[in-house]
Protein backbone atom coordinates (compact mmCIF):
# COMPACT_ATOMS: atom_id res chain seq x y z
CA UNK A 1 0.00 0.00 0.00
CA UNK A 2 1.58 3.42 -0.74
CA UNK A 3 1.03 6.19 1.42
CA UNK A 4 0.48 9.83 0.65
CA UNK A 5 2.71 12.12 1.88
CA UNK A 6 1.10 14.75 4.43
CA UNK A 7 -0.33 17.55 3.12
CA UNK A 8 2.05 20.77 3.42
CA UNK A 9 0.30 23.68 5.32
CA UNK A 10 0.93 26.89 5.06
CA UNK A 11 0.80 29.09 7.99
CA UNK A 12 -2.44 31.12 7.62
CA UNK A 13 -3.83 27.98 6.56
CA UNK A 14 -2.88 26.48 10.05
CA UNK A 15 -3.64 29.26 12.04
CA UNK A 16 -7.11 29.17 9.85
CA UNK A 17 -7.82 25.94 11.15
CA UNK A 18 -5.65 24.95 14.00
CA UNK A 19 -5.22 28.65 15.55
CA UNK A 20 -7.78 27.84 18.49
CA UNK A 21 -6.56 24.01 18.85
CA UNK A 22 -4.00 23.84 21.24
CA UNK A 23 -2.87 20.60 20.08
CA UNK A 24 -0.77 21.39 17.79
CA UNK A 25 1.71 23.78 15.91
CA UNK A 26 3.77 23.49 12.26
CA UNK A 27 6.98 23.20 11.39
CA UNK A 28 8.24 23.55 8.11
CA UNK A 29 4.58 23.59 6.89
CA UNK A 30 3.69 19.93 8.84
CA UNK A 31 1.50 19.65 11.40
CA UNK A 32 2.96 18.81 14.58
CA UNK A 33 0.84 17.13 17.62
CA UNK A 34 2.19 18.71 21.06
CA UNK A 35 1.09 15.50 23.02
CA UNK A 36 0.94 17.31 26.22
CA UNK A 37 0.24 15.57 29.17
CA UNK A 38 -1.48 15.92 32.74
CA UNK A 39 2.47 16.32 34.29
CA UNK A 40 3.48 18.22 31.37
CA UNK A 41 0.67 20.66 31.89
CA UNK A 42 1.70 21.00 36.13
CA UNK A 43 4.48 22.37 35.34
CA UNK A 44 3.81 24.78 32.97
CA UNK A 45 1.17 25.87 35.00
CA UNK A 46 3.47 26.91 37.70
CA UNK A 47 5.49 28.20 35.94
CA UNK A 48 3.23 30.89 34.76
CA UNK A 49 2.29 31.45 38.07
CA UNK A 50 5.17 31.78 39.81
CA UNK A 51 6.35 34.58 36.85
CA UNK A 52 2.99 36.77 36.85
CA UNK A 53 3.74 36.73 40.55
CA UNK A 54 6.90 38.39 39.41
CA UNK A 55 5.56 40.25 36.97
CA UNK A 56 2.59 41.65 39.29
CA UNK A 57 4.89 42.32 42.33
CA UNK A 58 7.35 44.56 40.20
CA UNK A 59 4.50 46.56 38.21
CA UNK A 60 5.74 45.62 34.73
CA UNK A 61 3.96 45.58 31.44
CA UNK A 62 4.57 42.18 30.72
CA UNK A 63 1.25 39.39 30.44
CA UNK A 64 1.34 35.68 30.14
CA UNK A 65 -1.10 35.01 26.83
CA UNK A 66 -3.67 31.94 27.19
CA UNK A 67 -3.11 31.14 23.80
CA UNK A 68 -0.16 32.36 21.46
CA UNK A 69 1.25 31.55 18.17
CA UNK A 70 4.47 32.52 17.12
CA UNK A 71 4.98 32.98 13.26
CA UNK A 72 8.67 32.64 11.77
CA UNK A 73 8.17 34.93 8.86
CA UNK A 74 9.40 34.00 5.32
CA UNK A 75 8.81 30.14 6.60
CA UNK A 76 5.76 27.89 7.27
CA UNK A 77 6.22 27.36 10.61
CA UNK A 78 3.80 28.98 13.42
CA UNK A 79 5.26 27.89 17.12
CA UNK A 80 2.95 27.35 20.23
CA UNK A 81 5.19 28.06 23.04
CA UNK A 82 4.00 26.53 26.50
CA UNK A 83 4.32 29.76 28.47
CA UNK A 84 5.38 33.16 26.54
CA UNK A 85 5.62 36.63 28.36
CA UNK A 86 4.59 38.84 26.21
CA UNK A 87 5.72 43.08 26.45
CA UNK A 88 2.23 45.21 25.48
CA UNK A 89 4.14 48.45 24.90
CA UNK A 90 5.58 46.42 22.05
CA UNK A 91 2.62 45.40 20.67
CA UNK A 92 1.18 48.16 18.97
CA UNK A 93 4.01 46.94 16.09
CA UNK A 94 2.77 44.08 15.88
CA UNK A 95 0.40 43.42 12.67
CA UNK A 96 -1.83 40.34 13.07
CA UNK A 97 -2.05 41.10 17.22
CA UNK A 98 -6.06 43.03 16.99
CA UNK A 99 -7.18 40.11 14.50
CA UNK A 100 -5.37 37.19 15.97
CA UNK A 101 -3.36 36.22 19.08
CA UNK A 102 -0.16 35.58 16.78
CA UNK A 103 3.26 37.29 17.30
CA UNK A 104 6.07 37.84 14.98
CA UNK A 105 9.00 40.45 16.27
CA UNK A 106 11.28 39.00 18.88
CA UNK A 107 10.62 42.51 20.48
CA UNK A 108 7.34 41.74 21.98
CA UNK A 109 8.45 38.45 23.37
CA UNK A 110 9.97 38.94 27.22
CA UNK A 111 10.48 35.51 27.81
CA UNK A 112 9.34 31.92 26.18
CA UNK A 113 9.46 28.30 27.99
CA UNK A 114 8.44 25.20 26.73
CA UNK A 115 8.13 21.96 28.78
CA UNK A 116 10.38 19.21 27.49
CA UNK A 117 8.09 15.79 25.64
CA UNK A 118 8.42 12.80 23.99
CA UNK A 119 9.20 15.39 20.63
CA UNK A 120 12.09 17.19 22.84
CA UNK A 121 14.49 17.40 19.64
CA UNK A 122 12.64 20.14 18.63
CA UNK A 123 13.21 22.16 22.36
CA UNK A 124 16.56 21.23 22.20
CA UNK A 125 17.94 22.02 18.61
CA UNK A 126 15.03 23.51 16.13
CA UNK A 127 13.70 26.00 18.39
CA UNK A 128 16.71 27.33 20.05
CA UNK A 129 17.96 28.02 16.75
CA UNK A 130 14.88 29.69 15.78
CA UNK A 131 14.16 31.71 18.59
CA UNK A 132 17.51 33.23 18.73
CA UNK A 133 17.37 34.05 15.17
CA UNK A 134 13.97 35.98 16.31
CA UNK A 135 15.58 37.55 18.84
CA UNK A 136 14.02 35.85 22.21
CA UNK A 137 16.34 37.26 24.99
CA UNK A 138 15.57 34.45 27.42
CA UNK A 139 14.07 30.99 26.53
CA UNK A 140 14.02 28.56 28.74
CA UNK A 141 13.98 24.29 28.20
CA UNK A 142 12.02 22.43 30.86
CA UNK A 143 13.41 19.09 30.83
CA UNK A 144 11.31 17.73 34.37
CA UNK A 145 11.19 13.66 33.32
CA UNK A 146 15.32 13.95 32.16
CA UNK A 147 14.65 12.85 28.47
CA UNK A 148 16.62 15.29 26.58
CA UNK A 149 19.86 14.10 25.06
CA UNK A 150 22.68 13.44 27.12
CA UNK A 151 24.61 16.15 24.78
CA UNK A 152 22.30 18.73 26.22
CA UNK A 153 21.56 17.97 30.02
CA UNK A 154 24.89 15.81 31.20
CA UNK A 155 25.31 12.16 32.15
CA UNK A 156 23.76 10.74 33.81
CA UNK A 157 20.85 11.71 32.59
CA UNK A 158 18.49 13.80 34.76
CA UNK A 159 15.71 16.52 35.42
CA UNK A 160 17.44 19.57 33.74
CA UNK A 161 15.94 23.37 33.21
CA UNK A 162 18.60 24.97 30.44
CA UNK A 163 18.21 28.98 30.87
CA UNK A 164 19.51 30.27 27.47
CA UNK A 165 20.32 33.60 27.31
CA UNK A 166 20.55 35.89 23.85
CA UNK A 167 24.32 37.21 23.79
CA UNK A 168 24.68 38.86 20.48
CA UNK A 169 23.16 36.43 18.15
CA UNK A 170 23.68 33.04 19.70
CA UNK A 171 22.22 31.33 23.28
CA UNK A 172 24.49 30.81 26.29
CA UNK A 173 23.24 28.04 27.96
CA UNK A 174 22.85 27.70 31.80
CA UNK A 175 21.93 24.18 33.28
CA UNK A 176 20.12 23.94 36.75
CA UNK A 177 19.54 20.67 38.33
CA UNK A 178 17.95 19.66 41.95
CA UNK A 179 17.87 22.70 43.87
CA UNK A 180 19.72 25.16 41.81
CA UNK A 181 18.47 28.55 42.19
CA UNK A 182 16.66 29.94 38.63
CA UNK A 183 18.75 32.71 37.15
CA UNK A 184 16.46 34.65 35.36
CA UNK A 185 17.69 38.25 33.34
CA UNK A 186 14.42 39.12 32.68
CA UNK A 187 13.70 38.28 36.25
CA UNK A 188 16.18 38.67 38.68
CA UNK A 189 14.29 38.53 41.67
CA UNK A 190 12.85 35.32 40.76
CA UNK A 191 12.93 32.46 43.62
CA UNK A 192 12.26 29.36 42.22
CA UNK A 193 14.37 26.18 42.57
CA UNK A 194 14.60 23.56 39.50
CA UNK A 195 13.32 21.21 42.42
CA UNK A 196 9.95 23.03 42.41
CA UNK A 197 9.43 23.09 38.88
CA UNK A 198 10.07 19.06 38.87
CA UNK A 199 8.04 18.10 41.62
CA UNK A 200 5.34 20.49 40.03
CA UNK A 201 5.02 17.62 37.62
CA UNK A 202 4.91 14.95 39.93
CA UNK A 203 1.99 16.18 42.38
CA UNK A 204 -0.90 14.59 42.56
CA UNK A 205 -3.74 15.44 45.56
CA UNK A 206 -4.94 11.93 46.92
Amino acid sequence: MVQSAPKVLTVDEFISHYGECDRYELIDGELIEMEPTGPHEQVSALIGRKLNVEIDRQELSYFIPHRCLIKLLGTETAFRPDVIVLDQTQLINEPLWQQEPVITSGNSIKLIAEVVSTNWQNDYARKAEDYALLGVHEYWIVDYLGIGGREYIGKPKQPTITICTLIEDEYQKQLFQNNDQLISSIFPNLQLTAQQVFTAGRSVIQ
